[in-house]
């Protein structure tokens, strides 16, 4: 069908090169008391927004809108395949879009004729395979009429994007006066280095002191019941079509062709600066040559699972048998997943969005789902078996018990010591060197590389983002000279040295200022923007069935 890339910017999806407006819950923090989930209108009453009302057409179009973006920019799922979308934030989604776009109208904010033609082309263009436009009956025939939307509702949308990138600078464009001096203070705000000693307190250094008698490991056992609660799982059976059995096919069958044009279309109509892994046009082109192999592997895959899931769900009578008994016949091995959650998935494969909504709604009586592709196969699933959410028994866990607890005592010896060093610590001079203080204590200090607010990752933190933003914290709210407090985290803790802050390299700073301003500018303009719509959300709303819904009369004020 259509294509849906993200390791190549080449095979992105373009949509307008629009942010999406992702909106706080605007309207107050009171619980949802509206009856009915997602119906946001009685009869043909949508409310009013900005004293109009709302017509059954706006609110469609809204409506379907909304739908189209989030399909456009979730690879090619609907809402209703992913399990946390709710009725509800369909209904706040569609009624903010209502508002921007009556803002918008009452502005005198439009999109031209042409600039809908350019667009709408464009996204076609981004959908289709070696970079050919999918046609536009194509795209109505594979995924508007299924959903009951037709070409109308494309153009519908397009039209809609472009006017809310239009409606986008033209409220936030009072954030885009940001002068140089500011985006300067900025930058030597976020660019200004620390260098720092830390002795992290790990509670895998108190493991080996921590006993864990049966009846202490008992009586947690009880008292966590619920950590050990499993929830509601599911096993299937499945047959892959691996894409790698399918590669040398796929490169035989495009080397008949004008395959090496094609690669070099490609590279002559987004350049070098798509492949920033690559070093020269070669290795670019190489992995241009390596992404259509693969995606006509996949195809290839795709066109044998449909056969093969053809013959198993057209054997009567229906029953999750047939997997197996027709994988034999075709020499095809099946394999069964372990028991898996929503929350998570099999371990067996990476499973794509969708997948858990399709697989949980299998019964013996309507065992199978698939084709389903994923990115490393195509898989035609069965019915294997579902377990109820339940408690395992103590005797069945108990080693993880004893590691839980034992865990959770250690973790709490290390926050003791922890606390009681930073103590010991704040007592003594500052000319008491940290680090021997440490070695003194049974401590292993450690000089971290110089950091900034700015920095990414270090590797004496591993890939632990709360970690490194709470050393950040710490850094910069610690005098020069000082220790932090003992900061404690689910590894333990930390105590942090601060030793100097490093002065900002005045060169690098005023080649990186141009980029920085204006990624600054577009920060702000964005944030104004959305400030403006959470505010407009909360007075213009009120009319609306969604706001009679989101509160009780007595909360109104």
């Amino acid at each position: 069908m259509f294509r849906f890339f993200r390791k190549h910017r080449w095979l992105l999806i373009v949509v307008m090169g629009i942010t999406a407006v992702t909106f706080v819950f605007f309207m107050g923090s009171g619980p949802n008391r509206g009856a009915g989930g997602g119906r946001t209108a009685s009869g043909d009453n949508y409310g009013t927004i900005y004293g109009k009302k709302i017509t059954a057409e706006a609110f469609r179009n809204a409506q379907t809108g909304f739908m189209l973006s989030y399909w456009f920019h979730s690879n090619g799922q609907w809402p209703d395949k992913n399990p946390n979308f709710t009725d509800a934030v369909l209904a706040r989604e569609v009624y903010t879009r209502l508002m921007i776009f009556q803002k918008a109208n009452d502005l005198g904010i439009h999109a031209g004729e042409d600039a809908v033609v350019t667009a709408a082309n464009g996204i076609l263009s981004s959908l289709g395979r070696n970079h050919q436009a999918v046609p536009l009956d194509e795209l109505v025939k594979q995924v508007l009429q299924p959903r009951g939307m037709t070409a109308q509702d494309f153009q519908n949308y397009v039209r809609q994007s472009l006017v809310l990138e239009q409606l986008q600078q033209a409220i936030g464009q009072a954030g885009e006066f940001v002068t140089p001096q500011e985006a300067a203070a900025a930058y030597q705000r976020d660019h200004q280095e620390v260098s720092a000693q830390i002795v992290f307190f790990s509670p895998s250094n108190y493991l080996s002191s921590v006993a864990a008698p049966a009846d202490a490991v008992a009586q947690f056992y009880t008292n966590y019941l619920a950590e050990y609660r499993l929830p509601d799982r599911v096993q299937v059976s499945y047959v892959a079509f691996d894409v790698s059995n399918f590669l040398a096919g796929a490169e035989a069958t495009l080397s008949r062709t004008n395959f090496s044009a094609q690669i070099d279309a490609v590279y002559l109509q987004y350049g070098a600066s798509a492949f920033p892994d690559a070093k020269t046009p070669a290795e670019a082109k190489a992995e241009i040559r390596t992404a259509m192999i693969r995606q006509r592997a996949l195809v290839d895959a795709r066109q044998q699972a449909n056969e093969f899931a053809s013959a198993v769900f057209n054997q009567e009578p229906v029953r999750p048998e047939n997997l197996a008994a027709v994988a034999k016949q075709k020499g095809l091995a099946v394999r069964v997943t372990a028991p898996f959650a929503a929350t998570f998935g099999p371990e067996e494969f990476t499973a794509p969005p969708g997948f858990i909504k399709d697989v949980f709604g299998l019964t013996p009586d309507e065992p199978f789902a698939g084709p389903v592709v994923g990115p490393d196969a195509v898989y035609i699933l069965a019915f294997a078996g579902k377990l109820p959410s339940e408690i395992p028994p103590l005797d069945q866990i108990r080693s993880r018990v004893t590691r839980d607890y034992q865990l959770r005592a250690a973790t709490a010896l290390a926050w003791h010591t922890g606390t009681e060093f930073a103590h010991t610590l704040a007592g003594l001079p500052a000319d008491r060197g940290f680090a021997s203080q440490c070695v003194s204590a049974g401590l292993q200090p450690q000089v971290l590389p110089a950091f900034s607010l700015s920095t990414q990752e270090l590797p004496e933190l591993g890939d632990s983002a709360e970690l490194l933003n709470q050393l950040k914290n710490a850094a910069f709210t610690t005098p020069v000279g000082k220790t932090s407090g003992f900061e404690t985290n689910n590894a333990g803790g930390f105590i942090l040295y601060v030793q100097s802050r490093l002065p900002v390299d005045q060169a690098k700073m005023n080649s990186e200022l141009p980029q920085y301003l204006a990624a600054f500018r577009r920060d702000r303009l964005i944030e104004t923007f959305n400030q403006w719509a959470n505010l407009e959300a909360n007075r213009q709303l009120r009319d609306t069935p969604l706001f009679r819904q989101q509160f009780s009369p007595g909360e109104v004020n």
